[in-house]
């Protein structure tokens, strides 16, 4: 079962640089002075972060969501991609995973969402997790191990409850298996089951026998289904996906439905791995999902519909439309469909259409590498099926050689029939990929204005002419096209002319004229960049504050920016006037107090969203608080503490958490159940339970919780909190309580103390931290405690943390 990924776009793709500047600060407030800007992972992991807690609607947030950040990874043109899993009432969500996208200075550009719907399930099973075991055991005939199973949450509508399960082993044929099993918590039935190992095979026509497909089903019931790569399938005329008693399928021949149907899947796994491998997209419409295919069509001919597929036969007859260019031009269009601006508009945009399927069918081609004996990369399309018994039915390197197929562009073209025209955007892909005279074996390619090329292979004239498409309009025309390529070069390989100056070189080589504003050198696109000024006040209840917004453009041109504020507490708005600007103007936020806020601090992430990047920035609001605290917490409301935010905590039971807590005794006391000030606190696991002290404590390992985002002005700055550490004598050295604080991916001990074989009874004490070295940072703090050794009786609470500055 796979979800459809929803993708939501914050901005494109520009460089930004965010300055956090000092200045002057009115009184009763605190000024943040400039600090170095942080590594592009560092700034990735920030905003992301900031992104998550302003608690945009795309999240899907429930109240008893929680999100971990699982990984930065870098990509293309300086891109990164950070990763996050979801919890629902401490239970994983099997889809509720989502991805946010940076650029390298740390502007947000895109989420994909996967979940579609707020989660709202009960969370107590019917079916035990022994009953879920044996469910998932029996699907598998010879079981090495079956994993104990995971309460779960499936993000299916408002959710479904079930148990994660792992069995693995061997399956009715003798071959490896690793069924991932989710057993409905309710009513016991399977939800969903999928093999980590996939092993269906064909005989096929053009590719070899025999080759893997992915296909779908047990026992004696298959479907020519790819249960990994969602929506591809393979049927008849009718749509039925083909189905067979076995996962064996076609017999090789050039005229069995069958064969044609290997051959279709083969080589639509093929482009569906390039696409990922190469260009960085994910599946045929780029949020992880296919179309399906059908062969039999009783034409001379191959086509897309716009919903699937469809594949006739060679004019003799005994060769079906489905070697692997044909299939991936086919799906070519599905991918033109599924990008910026669409497939329809105007006869110019069609030949650029038909030029796509041409250049994906190519780049397949190349990815997969096929020997001299099957069919080997090259630029001619259609040269395997020989659809009407002359060959090719298009040249890539020299379009002419086909009667009335252009190799140049000119004024002619954008009425030409569509297959004709795609000779010229055909001509500049292999040009940019092979350049004019390749050595690897394909042939020399003409130029219309007689200059050498020399190409730069296909994988990076595919980057490029993927990051053209995601830029297309609905008006789409071959100068549009170099405008976005050009853009597209200097955005993805950034410090380096060699693509940018193939890719303009390419399309002079064919004619096609410029776009207005398109770059006309290798240098970066628009910049600008956003600062708070201050960046943190102190208000109390009924009054109000402001900060100047200010934005500065870095490279022209200049940009619209539009202003919005997430986190403010119950009573507090956000005003900004104006509310959109200009880059290189200002606006004024206002924050109003109401008269019946709570005292404390609060992190309030203000949002610029331009055309080209969205940024965001920490604004600290002390309510009710003297003029030289820069963050405050009693614990008496929530403002924002997660726990288990790495998604790294092993503990089993005493989770850190805020609330009123319960005494626990062993002897001596353990969890206080007194407060430094007010009702609640952070404790390991606030209830005492009816088992006794070592009911709710801490076991298994590490649990964790983490701050807000506190922007540290450059200052004299002392951190203070009370704290206590209790436990049994059968505690140990690997026991402990500590105090970090995490700048990014940098994290540093600033409080330890380690457990002993001694009882060591619970109470209250003050501690003092210098944390002037981590001024001008917007940091976390992180409170850690474990049972890290044998088992021992651990109690740990914190209360009434300060910063404050002088």
């Amino acid at each position: 079962m796979k979800r459809k990924a929803a993708l939501t776009l914050v901005a494109g793709a520009t460089s930004i640089l965010v300055a956090m500047t000092g200045a002057t600060a009115a009184a009763g407030q605190t000024v943040r002075s400039a600090a170095a800007p942080p590594d592009p992972a560092t700034a990735a992991a920030q905003s992301a972060d900031r992104l998550v807690e302003s608690d945009p609607a795309a999240l899907h947030n429930s109240p008893k969501d929680a999100f971990v950040r699982q990984s930065v990874t870098g990509g293309l043109g300086g891109l990164n991609y950070v990763s996050y899993s979801r919890t629902h009432a401490g239970l994983p969500v099997v889809g509720g995973d989502f991805v946010v996208v940076t650029n390298a200075t740390g502007g947000v550009l895109s989420t994909s969402i996967a979940q579609t719907a707020t989660l709202n399930v009960a969370t107590k099973p019917a079916v035990t997790a022994d009953q879920a075991a044996q469910t998932a055991r029996a699907l598998v005939p010879e079981v090495s191990s079956v994993s104990a199973p995971q309460l779960s949450v499936i993000a299916e509508g408002t959710g479904r409850l079930a148990y994660k399960v792992l069995v693995t082993g061997t399956d009715k044929d003798g071959l490896e298996t690793r069924l991932h099993v989710l057993v409905d918590a309710l009513t016991g039935a399977v939800a969903e089951k999928s093999d980590e190992v996939m092993k269906g095979t064909g005989n096929s026509f053009y590719n070899g026998n025999p080759v893997t497909i992915g296909t779908s089903g047990s026992g004696s019931s298959f479907s020519m289904a790819d249960p990994v790569r969602t929506g591809i399938r393979c049927g008849g005329q009718d749509g039925q996906t083909f189905t067979g008693t076995d996962d064996t399928w076609g017999n090789g021949s050039g005229t069995n439905l069958e064969t044609a149907c290997v051959d279709a899947l083969f080589a639509a796994g093929k482009e569906w791995d390039m696409l990922r491998d190469w260009l960085g997209r994910n599946g045929i419409n780029g949020s992880g999902g296919g179309f399906p295919a059908r062969v039999g069509l009783n034409q001379v001919n191959a086509f897309w519909n716009g919903s699937y597929t469809n594949f006739g036969h060679s004019q003799d007859n005994q060769r079906q439309a489905t070697p692997m260019d044909v299939v991936a031009h086919e799906y070519g269009h599905a991918i033109f469909q599924t990008t910026p601006g669409g497939s329809t508009g105007s006869n110019e945009k069609g030949g650029l259409n038909e030029s796509t399927g041409d250049i994906f069918g190519a780049l397949t081609e190349w990815f997969a590498n096929e020997p001299p004996n099957l069919d080997p990369p090259d630029y001619s399309v259609g040269e395997e099926v020989n659809l009407v018994g002359n060959g090719p039915i298009r040249y890539m390197h020299q379009p002419s050689l086909i009667s009335g197929n252009p190799n140049c562009f000119s004024a002619s073209v954008p009425n030409m029939e569509v297959h004709a025209a795609a000779g010229v955007q055909n001509h500049w892909f292999y040009l940019l990929a092979e350049g004019t005279n390749p050595t690897n074996g394909q042939p020399v390619s003409p130029t219309c204005n007689s200059t050498t090329l020399v190409g730069i292979g296909p994988r990076k004239a595919g980057q490029i002419f993927m990051g053209t498409l995601l830029r297309k309009t609905a008006t789409w025309t071959h100068s549009l096209a170099r405008k976005a390529s050009l853009e597209a070069a200097i955005q993805m390989f950034p410090g380096s002319c060699a693509e940018f100056n193939a890719t303009k070189a390419a399309w002079l080589a064919v004619s096609v004229p410029a776009a207005a504003g398109e770059p006309t050198s290798c240098t970066a696109g628009p910049d600008w960049a956003m600062a708070l000024n201050p960046t943190s006040a102190n208000v109390e209840p009924g009054q109000q504050t402001t900060s100047t917004v200010s934005t500065t453009t870095i490279t022209p041109p200049g940009q619209n920016v539009t202003f919005s504020a997430a986190g403010a507490p119950a009573g507090v708005s956000v005003t900004f006037s104006p509310a959109t600007v200009p880059s290189g103007a200002s606006s004024t936020m206002t924050i109003s107090v109401g008269a019946a806020t709570a005292n404390g601090t609060y992190s309030i992430i203000v949002t610029g969203t331009g055309t080209s990047v969205t940024r965001t920035a920490t604004f600290t609001l002390n309510v009710g608080t003297v003029s030289n605290v820069v963050f405050n917490d009693t614990f008496e409301t929530a403002q924002g503490w997660t726990a288990n935010a790495s998604g790294t905590d092993t503990a089993t039971t005493g989770a850190w958490e805020r609330g009123d807590p319960e005494q626990t005794t062993s002897g001596v006391t353990l969890q206080l159940g007194t407060t430094v000030s007010g009702t609640n606190d952070l404790v390991t696991g606030r209830l005492a339970g009816a088992g006794g002290a070592g009911t709710h404590d801490v076991d298994g390992g590490v649990t964790t919780i983490r701050s807000p985002e506190i922007a540290l002005p450059t200052a004299t700055l002392t951190l203070n909190l009370s704290w206590y550490l209790a436990h049994l004598n059968n505690a140990s050295s690997a026991d402990f309580f500590r105090v970090r604080v995490v700048s990014g991916t940098t994290s540093t001990v600033v409080l330890q103390q380690l457990g002993s074989a001694a009882n060591r009874a619970g109470a209250w004490q003050p501690a003092t931290i210098n944390l002037t070295s981590f001024g001008g940072q917007t940091v976390r703090l992180l409170i850690e405690t474990a049972d890290a050794s044998t088992a021992s009786l651990i109690e740990a609470g914190v209360d009434d943390v300060r910063i404050t500055r002088s």
